[in-house]
């Protein structure tokens, strides 16, 4: 039996590179789109909440005007659907950590979620202050922060549920199925539903 022939390559065939696999690594992380993509979420977050503010305390009956003649549960909805745009963003940005669109997609959620958080001077306490700002139309105000606080209370539910399952839950186990993506968001968007029902329908609109 003849041993095998094995090249020897004396000589390198890959040439030197005057980067280190740590140069690379941030070459690829391209630091730039991240600083970008930061300023782009604090500038969503605060000037969006500012402008809408301002106008509620500056121009009350134009805001009034736009919004009296929509039902203060339709008022809820869009909230809570502005505000769940943003959490969908954020959450495939982590799933689809490549994918530059829904970090775009959470950027503009978050921007318009501010805006309407703004505009209905959404706080730990906005009963009172809405009341002064829009008196015996801070039900539409109250309407909106509570669609948003629907929106992110679920999140927050849905944060401590599945960790718990990440925890509890064997890697053997049929429960581990809702670790996968695809459970994971459909057991996100459940608990979302019924958030927003229970705004809806549950007598905390009045």
């Amino acid at each position: 039996m003849q041993p095998k022939e094995v090249s020897a390559h004396p000589e390198a065939t890959i040439a030197e590179s005057q980067y280190s696999l740590a140069d690379i690594g941030r070459r690829k992380a391209k630091p730039i789109r991240w600083v970008i993509f930061t300023g782009a979420a604090l500038l969503a977050t605060i000037l969006p909440y500012w402008f809408g503010r301002t106008l509620a305390l500056n121009h009350t009956a134009g805001v009034l005007r736009l919004v009296s003649a929509i039902d203060p549960r339709g008022i809820a909805l869009i909230s809570w659907t502005v505000t769940l745009v943003g959490l969908v963003g954020i959450g495939m940005s982590i799933v689809e950590y490549s994918a530059w669109f829904w970090r775009i997609v959470f950027v503009i959620g978050l921007a318009a979620e501010q805006l309407i958080a703004g505009l209905c001077l959404l706080k730990i306490n906005f009963w009172y202050s809405t009341y002064v700002v829009y008196q015996q139309s801070a039900v539409l105000a109250n309407a909106a922060n509570l669609g948003i606080l629907a929106a992110i209370s679920a999140m927050g539910i849905f944060a401590v549920l599945f960790v718990a399952i990440l925890i509890a839950v064997k890697k053997d186990s049929p429960w581990n199925a809702l670790t996968h993506s695809w459970s994971a968001f459909t057991m996100f968007f459940i608990i979302e539903l019924a958030a927003i029902l229970i705004v809806l329908f549950g007598g905390l609109i009045n």
